[in-house]
């Protein structure tokens, strides 16, 4: 699979949209990682079917791809527009 590249305009109006949109980025890796541990813990007590196992290792592995990509997102923000001092 190649890789593909992004590029996303965005207008920002201020520092404070620009605050505002790094804050919105930050809660939404939390709320993936979060996401992925509960489905992994609950994978990994057991519960369930092993069908319902496999599902839950499904959405665990598509929680962890999600919050990898937020992160990479953050990242490249961070990179374009440092944050003022």
């Amino acid at each position: 699979m190649t890789d593909r590249l992004l590029r996303i305009e965005l207008p920002i109006a201020s520092d404070e949209e620009l605050s505002a949109l790094r804050g919105a980025l930050l809660a939404a890796r939390a709320s993936e990682l979060a996401e992925m541990r509960r489905r992994g813990a609950r994978h990994g007590f057991g519960y369930g079917t092993d069908g319902a196992r496999e599902s839950l290792s499904a959405e665990a592995a598509q929680a962890q791809r999600r919050w990898a990509l937020v992160d990479r997102l953050i990242t490249a923000l961070s990179e374009a527009a440092p944050a003022s001092e």
